[in-house]
């Protein structure tokens, strides 16, 4: 009988499950004196779960020192246990009691919708009233708000985002805070900056604990803390709250389902079709999951071409398409859903059978974490790695995704404190070189910090004093970097994988788990069927990743003197484009990535990558075949790109009609990372020369139809844009960009 979220259903027949009967190997140890058992709050809490989780449930010792401080004593407290411990049995519980005592609706922050939906579902199996905000459910919210006012709701899940929601931060939450019952933290080691999944919205929680009235308890929750971040998490539980320390209740994470194992093969032919092979063989339906997006979409169509019935799952993926995966994946419809992380926190399947990872993630926490999803409600699910040698560079690319340099950020607080009222996100882009996500994740970081405020209309800086922590952010970035190198030392263990593991998150316990492949000296086979490794092989070889034209100029590029927006004109519109791939392919994205790598040397491409060009062409289905090939101006590749157009013209016998230039010696400078500056950078630079002009017009007044525009790689896509649109003015009736690479997915 799991207690778990999505699991309250399912019978005591398994190790992992959330019993009492489970409560001798239960390894569990407690910060701080709970309360003697027994007693008519023991009992009420008892009959609650039992109507959450089936008549065989009893409560663990450890969910009853929670509960009793919760419910008795109000106090804030922090709860680190496995994944199928009983977590949300614990918020469940304390929801019931405290609404039978007359307090006001629980309030979830809860990262994930997926698992929202798991949460509202085990709520209502409980007889327990559950709504939520986030925003997928945008159009609910006013009478979701009616509803909590009436009293008839009494468990809130909301988004971590909404917290800093103007509207909903300044009319909702005070009073929805002001009238809560219990307020709840899930997955609480997003709150911690040292933690493997830190977001940044999660930070206003500690706002929001601050302002809390006395006698509000609080429950903070995570699979997944190391001492370092069970530390941070408990003292920002105590923001606002002087009575008592946060209460810890910390477990053994043992997973006495899981079988631990890596498989190393030497490329990513030979895993996909290990993969093909081997999925089929193993008991029941689970999870692949890949390190980037593009790996997941090809890895799932690899697999359905191979028979197996799976279904691509990414942040990407459409909404409702993503709750049908789901939903096909809980009712074992599908072998496997093929993720990224965004199938992560919270997914409840107690019988799901595998998961299996293609790539390593940068983090054995992370790693944990998600294996965890395995073999809740069954004897036995495996957990094998597959790690591939293009993992670091993954790695290195989202870590450069940390907290921007201080000059970058004191650049950010100065724009907005010259500015006399609040400034958009788009408009603060003209101003400030970062990528749309990396901005508003900085913007988010300032605001718990109090340097900045979101308002309607924008961000306006407070005037606060704002100390920049170097020391904090590089210690940060040092314990990223030690993550990754457990991570290696995880894939060639030679000592049992789950101690290993458990040992990363500093558990105590931690011994030999006798179940893993280095303890029992069982591995798989990492021979594949040759006609599966050849299918692969045609299938990674396969060339060709879609560049979607921009179709809307970004806002506020008249503070930089460009007198650009709205709609991008119909008639100065690129085509639809191709590239060979993506960076992130995990076919020929390696051997891009290779040659198009700050220090590789500028020559011709291969005869292999021409041909994959080739194929790109043979297979673009234009409506009109173009007659002319243009080039983009490279102060990096020239000699890569003018090469790769003149052979283009000689193998399809299309009409040269050369390439654009800069107006300067030194072009558009440093490339820019933002849409605005990257646009106003390359607006300002790119010219179409009268020669190009001249054999433009030749061409088609002799023989009219699309020209393609010849780049190494697009990144942001103005470069090209801005080309297109003066071939386009120039006479072109189309231009279709074609790329080496491209880094979109």
């Amino acid at each position: 009988m799991a207690t778990s979220a999505g699991g309250a259903h399912a019978t005591a027949t398994h190790p992992d499950d959330s019993t009492a009967h489970d409560a001798p190997r239960d390894r569990s140890r407690s910060r701080g004196h709970g309360p003697a058992p027994g007693g008519a709050l023991r009992e009420a809490a008892e009959r609650h779960l039992r109507a959450l989780a089936g008549e065989s449930a009893r409560l663990r010792e450890d969910q009853w020192t929670a509960i009793h401080a919760l419910v008795a004593d109000h106090r804030r407290a922090l709860v680190v246990q496995r994944t199928g411990w009983g977590k949300s049995a614990v918020y469940f519980v304390a929801t019931a009691l405290r609404r039978a005592e007359g307090a006001g609706p629980t309030v979830i922050v809860s990262p994930l919708l997926a698992l929202m939906r798991n949460q509202i579902a085990a709520a209502e199996r409980a007889g327990i009233r559950a709504r939520t905000v986030n925003s997928a459910n945008t159009t609910a919210w006013e009478t979701v708000y009616a509803d909590v006012a009436a009293g008839e709701v009494d468990v809130l899940l909301v988004s971590p985002e909404r917290l800093n929601n103007p509207e909903f931060r300044d009319r909702v939450l005070p009073e929805l805070a002001a009238g809560a019952g219990l307020v709840v933290i899930d997955e609480a080691h997003c709150v911690s900056d040292w933690g493997h999944d830190f977001r940044p919205d999660y930070r206003r929680i500690r706002s929001l604990l601050h302002d809390l009235p006395d006698g509000i308890p609080v429950l903070a929750t995570t699979a997944t803390a190391n001492e370092r971040v069970t530390r941070d998490v408990a003292e920002q539980l105590q923001a606002g709250d002087t009575r008592q320390d946060t209460l810890v209740l910390r477990g053994s994470l043992e997973r006495e389902s899981l079988r631990l194992a890596v498989v190393d093969l030497p490329d990513p032919t030979a895993r996909l079709s290990w993969l093909a092979e081997h999925l089929p063989r193993i008991q029941g339906s689970g999870i692949v999951y890949t390190l980037t997006v593009s790996a997941a979409l090809e890895t799932a169509r690899f697999l359905s071409e191979q028979g197996l019935d799976v279904r691509a799952y990414t942040g990407q993926t459409d909404p409702d398409e993503r709750s049908r995966a789901e939903d096909d994946l809980l009712a074992n419809r599908v072998k496997a859903l093929v993720a990224t992380s965004a199938l992560g926190m919270g997914f409840d399947k107690p019988d799901l059978g595998f998961v299996v990872h293609l790539g390593a993630p940068q983090s054995p926490i992370s790693y944990y974490q998600q294996v965890g999803r395995a073999g809740r409600g069954v004897e036995r699910a495996e957990a094998v790695l597959l790690p591939g040698r293009e993992d670091r560079q993954i790695w290195a690319y989202f870590a450069g995704l940390s907290f921007p340099p201080e000059d970058t950020v004191r650049e950010t607080l100065g724009v907005l404190a010259a500015e006399e009222g609040p400034m958009s996100v788009a408009r603060l882009e003209t101003r400030v070189d970062l990528r749309r996500t990396r901005l508003e994740q900085m913007l988010k970081v300032l605001d718990v910090d109090g340097a900045v405020q979101r308002v309607r209309g924008g961000w306006i800086a407070t005037g606060r004093p704002w100390e920049y922590d170097a020391e904090r952010y590089a210690a940060v970035a040092a314990a990223r970097e030690r993550e990754q190198r457990a991570m290696l030392d995880y894939l060639s263990a030679d000592t049992c994988r789950m101690e290993f593991l458990r040992r990363q998150l500093d558990d105590t316990a931690a011994e030999p788990c006798g179940r893993c492949d280095v303890c029992t000296d069982e591995h798989w086979p990492t021979e594949v069927d040759p006609a599966r490794r050849e299918a692969a092989a045609d299938h990674l070889d396969r060339p060709g990743a879609p560049v979607s034209p921009r179709r809307q100029w970004p806002t506020g590029m008249d503070a930089l003197g460009v007198n650009l927006s709205g709609r991008i004109a119909e008639g100065s519109r690129a085509g639809e484009g191709r590239a060979l791939a993506r960076f992130t392919d995990v076919g020929w994205g390696t051997e891009l990535r290779r040659i198009l790598a700050e220090d590789a040397s500028d020559e011709p491409v291969s005869d292999r990558v021409l041909q994959g060009v080739v194929r790109v062409l043979a297979a673009w289905g234009w409506q009109t075949r173009p007659v002319g090939v243009a080039v983009m101006p490279s102060r990096t590749r020239p000699t890569m790109v003018t090469d790769l157009a003149r052979r283009l013209c000689d193998l399809g016998r299309l009409a040269p009609v050369g390439a654009l230039g800069y107006r300067s010696e030194d072009g558009p400078g440093p490339r820019r990372h933002n849409s605005a500056l990257r646009l106003h950078q390359v607006y300002s630079e790119l010219v179409l020369g009268d020669d190009v002009a001249v054999r433009l017009a030749e061409l088609q007044a002799r023989s009219p139809g699309p020209v393609l525009l010849v780049d190494d790689y697009t990144d942001t896509g103005w470069s090209l844009t801005v080309g297109a649109a003066l071939l386009r003015r120039a006479g072109a009736p189309e231009v279709l960009p074609l790329t080496l690479a491209t880094m979109g997915g």
